[in-house]
């Protein structure tokens, strides 16, 4: 039936893509295209058993460890109430800012974003809390919707991303560099969100009309953000601060950071066993999907490289007559479009496999190239018709609000994203730079 190898390795690649087409869950699509290629390709039913033996070696890596732990960490705080706080009190430190809610919604979810690593768990968690909120104060749904699609994509770019472990695990990239170097271009794209609500305030204040409200005093403001956010500054040191002063890996920095989480929620009191257990109930479930697709990947991408199709196509763009620049936005669209039907774990695992060498051969520095990529799962959740958070924020958001005014409110953040594209081709070392200290 086939000529080559090469064959085979198509063959492959187009059944994963056929049976996700047909609505097979992504991890047993590839499962069953891996059985059948490895039958193919490795003699039949050995061939299995050597392709799951050298497979498995990847998820009993200890560096996977920080995925559970960084869901484990962010279930803590959204179940204790830990999350709900930190909103409370950036809210009444911001006082009458015009736009205020929309602010907080940034800083607040920035925050979030920095102790779980949880795009859906951000995005969720702030389209229930504050869009009602913004609504009943009469903001447009530009600036009640656009800032929570906006930063609800931070998660997946600002340390710790489950994201960025994965990519790190699957394309052979420093995880602990890789973490690390989000966390200059996700702060950069935070304040860029903030830019975009002050021009929208700016064009147009109706839609953030300020309101009569009591304010506390300044000093009993500062009190409540000194208790309920400060403290959260643990949790963001025991993660990123370990990790760059060289104390501990990330999946250390990870175990590090739930301990911190668990006493902070003690210290509150709102330590629960019914929080503990939902908590662990979540962390468990997804850590065994994230785990199963890893394993799943891992001899898809064996596969592919035993049939010989990863380097023959890495080889044909690399001979193609384009520069890297064109190459590499030709990457980012394709990783855009994907987005639009499939989820970012099913993109990462399709792509890395011609990605990752293909960057090298251009001579793209791995980490710079994994943010980038990062930055286009990020962009894909939120472009155009079908980006998943999208179809999230429309079902947590009030009644009335339809798919159209999603999108047109996710337009502005969509161009900021664009914005910080554009300044790290320019500059790679808003992304490298920190890494760079801890090299």
């Amino acid at each position: 039936m086939f000529a080559d190898p090469f064959s085979i390795g198509i063959f492959i690649f187009a059944l994963v893509l056929m049976l996700m087409a047909f609505g097979i869950p992504v991890a047993f699509g590839f499962l069953l295209s891996n059985i059948v290629g490895a039958f193919l390709l490795m003699g039949g039913w050995v061939g299995i058993v050597q392709l799951i033996d050298n497979s498995t070696n990847l998820i009993t890596s200890f560096r996977l460890v920080a995925i559970p732990m960084f869901v484990l960490m962010g279930a803590l705080l959204f179940h204790s109430g830990l999350a709900n706080r930190v909103f409370d009190s950036l809210d009444a430190l911001f006082g009458r800012l015009p736009g205020r809610l929309s602010y907080v919604t940034v800083v607040g979810g920035t925050t979030f974003s920095t102790l779980t690593g949880s795009t859906m768990a951000n995005t969720a968690m702030l389209g229930s809390l504050m869009v009602p909120e913004m609504e009943k104060r009469g903001y447009s749904k530009m600036l009640a919707i656009g800032p929570i699609i906006g930063t609800g994509g931070l998660a997946m770019i600002i340390p710790p991303s489950n994201l960025a472990v994965l990519l790190g695990s699957l394309a052979r990239v420093d995880i602990a560099a890789l973490l690390i170097a989000g966390l200059v271009p996700g702060l950069l794209l935070a304040v860029l969100y903030c830019g975009a609500i002050a021009i929208q305030v700016w064009r147009d204040p109706s839609a953030a009309p300020i309101y009569d409200m009591e304010i506390p005093p300044l000093s009993q403001r500062l009190a409540q953000f000194a208790l309920n956010v400060l403290p959260m500054g643990l949790v963001i040191f025991c993660v990123v601060g370990f990790i760059v002063l060289g104390i501990t890996t990330p999946s250390e920095a990870a175990a590090f950071g739930v301990m911190a989480v668990v006493v902070l929620a003690a210290m509150f009191k709102c330590l629960t066993l019914e929080s503990i257990r939902r908590s662990l109930e979540t962390a468990v479930s997804v850590t065994g999907m994230v785990f199963l697709l890893i394993f799943a990947s891992a001899a898809f991408s064996q596969l592919l490289a035993f049939s010989g199709a990863s380097a023959e196509i890495v080889g044909a763009v690399s001979d193609w007559d384009a520069s890297p620049f064109a190459v590499l936005m030709l990457m980012f669209a394709v990783l855009l479009v994907m987005g639009m039907f499939m989820d970012q774990l099913s993109i990462l695992l399709i792509t890395i496999p011609f990605f990752f060498p293909l960057a090298q051969a251009l001579g793209f520095e791995p980490v710079w190239f994994g943010i980038v990529v990062l930055l286009a799962m990020e962009m894909s959740l939120t472009t155009p018709p079908f980006g998943l958070l999208l179809f999230l924020m429309t079902g947590v958001a009030p009644k009335g609000t339809t798919l159209k005014h999603v999108i047109a409110a996710a337009l502005p953040f969509l161009g900021c994203d664009m914005i910080l594209l554009i300044l790290l081709i320019l500059f790679p070392a808003i992304a490298l730079w920190l890494p760079g200290l801890i090299g």
